[in-house]
């Protein structure tokens, strides 16, 4: 195959559609040859790797002429009569790779030719070397072909445009298929693998941060009886062994505040919750959440908290305390902003506090800027959601919303100075809400009457209502020291942190609507 057959049939290769395809017959056919010819590989159950890609090229100076093993999967052939360039990627990134026939054997070499696909996966030995045109390269002594894809693969072209800019053509873009197949997704779309491993760097300097402030990582039960600690619709299943109906967890509160009962003063968890509403480009039906808690603690004690796990993150991730996101220069380096729910009200919407504390004029107010005044029972309800309509928007820089309504927080500390509203606030940076922290509830009287409330709300048909838990009472009743309390959404998190344009972009296998066969 000349060098221009083989650079047409690659551009053919990428432009063909995985979706439209199942198996190609040419590269089964080519399976069929190979094992026929006693070289199956799908029997190779091993290859020493000695080194990645990204080694090679950092450690040039120590490898060169050394001898190396790479493995992964070939993007590109470029055949040139008895000697071949190909490129190879592995997990680190791309390396060249140059085979001459009266080295590797003709056998070798004749599958190299007309066996070898783009997206199989090969494994080489050679020595590292730079090439008359700069490239660090190896110089093949040895290859394997480890397995091969009977599926095309959509590689996009990777070139550099005159102004020296990275640039790919091609590569897999219909969102369906990159979250439904992530594994073509990931193995063709850099920026994709890129995204979702800046996420997996999130949670590990997440983790990090805590550790070093000493606070446990634990585990709490997903499967529950009663699933509490946020306002949401829970998912069901059932227990055979038990005959017991329970649910996935919504939330991670409740079990992790029986740990402080129980004589650990800091833990905290990063796990998956589960709930039962609407799929969007900010909400998954599973995603993680961390939330941690500490005895002794405030408010106060989590805004200086949340600060810096902020910052230690950011600076895992990006190297500084500043990034970009959505067209906005985002700087965590000074104190966030602190600001009362309903002095952002009075400044946004141009509504003053008196005229939210009754149901009445909660709703003329609603009324009188346009907006409907039906399913608004409660004026906590009606201050969250003028919050969400005229305050949120605004909220770019890094801004704890504070003093939230006591309605809508049953689960924090009564204001000392507004029985009205709580301790509890959520942290804004890009307009998102990423956090939400208390001063926790520790008096079980006063726990339980919230508990009753909303036990009302739920009699009226508010599904999302939390439900009564008489264990965790029964918890509180044995004295759970004063505790500050946070939870964060992490892929929320990651969306704002790394651009990412939905959620869906962070999650490895986000949730979509059961896949059509036959």
């Amino acid at each position: 195959m000349s060098e221009t057959e083989h650079s047409e049939l690659a551009h053919e290769e990428g432009a063909q559609h995985p979706a439209h395809h199942g198996v190609d017959p040419i590269r089964l056919e080519k399976l069929n040859a190979l094992r026929a010819a006693g070289r199956d590989p799908f029997q190779v159950e091993r290859f020493p790797v000695s080194h990645h890609a990204d080694q090679i090229a950092a450690n040039f100076e120590t490898l060169e002429n050394e001898t190396v093993s790479v493995a992964g999967r070939i993007t590109v052939v470029r055949l040139m009569g008895k000697a071949a360039f190909a490129d190879l990627t592995d997990s680190s990134g791309r390396i060249q790779l140059y085979v001459r026939k009266d080295e590797i054997g003709d056998d070798a070499f004749d599958d190299l030719k007309h066996r070898l696909d783009l997206g199989d996966i090969v494994g080489v030995t050679g020595f590292v070397f730079r090439t008359k045109t700069g490239e660090i390269s190896i110089h093949v002594r040895e290859w394997t072909l480890l397995a091969k894809a009977l599926r095309t693969l959509p590689f996009g072209k990777e070139y550099e445009s005159e102004t020296g800019e990275e640039k790919h053509s091609g590569q897999l873009a219909d969102t369906e298929i990159r979250y439904r197949q992530r594994y073509v997704d990931l193995t063709v779309n850099k920026q994709a693998r890129e995204v979702l491993l800046s996420r997996i760097k999130i949670v590990r300097a997440m983790r990090q941060y805590l550790d070093n402030q000493q606070y446990l990582e634990v585990e709490t039960p997903i499967l529950q009886s009663v699933a509490g600690g946020a306002a949401a619709r829970p998912f069901l299943t059932h227990h055979n062994a038990l005959d017991a109906e329970l649910h996935l967890r919504i939330s991670l509160e409740l079990y992790l505040k029986r740990l402080i009962v129980g004589g650990f003063d800091k833990v905290y968890e990063i796990g998956r919750v589960f709930r039962n509403e609407g799929i969007s480009t900010r909400h998954n039906p599973e995603f993680t959440l961390m939330e941690l808690y500490a005895a002794y603690a405030d408010l106060d004690d989590m805004m200086e908290l949340v600060e810096g796990m902020f910052r230690y993150i950011c600076r895992e991730l990006h190297g500084r305390e500043q990034f970009s996101y959505a067209g906005h220069e985002i700087d965590l380096a000074p104190a966030f902003t602190r600001l009362p729910i309903l002095e952002g009200i009075r400044k946004y919407a141009g509504v003053a506090p008196e005229e939210l504390e009754t149901l009445e004029s909660a709703h003329a107010v609603l009324k009188r800027l346009g907006l409907p005044t039906e399913n608004e029972p409660t004026v906590g309800g009606i201050i969250e959601k003028l919050h969400e309509k005229y305050t949120q928007p605004t909220l770019i820089q890094p801004t704890f919303i504070t003093d939230f309504p006591l309605e809508t927080s049953p689960l924090a500390k009564k204001h000392p100075e507004n029985q009205r509203l709580t301790r509890r606030f959520e942290i804004y940076i890009a307009a998102a809400e990423l956090g939400n922290a208390f001063s926790e509830i520790n008096d079980p009287i006063d726990q339980r009457e919230r508990f009753q409330q909303q036990m009302t709300l739920r009699a009226g048909g508010d599904a999302e209502a939390h439900p009564m838990d008489e264990d965790f009472l029964r918890a509180l009743e044995y004295g759970m020291p004063p505790t500050g309390g946070y939870g964060s959404g992490v892929d929320r998190l990651a969306i704002v942190l790394t651009g990412a344009p939905s959620i869906r972009d962070v999650i490895l296998f986000p949730q979509l609507k059961p896949e059509k066969h036959g």
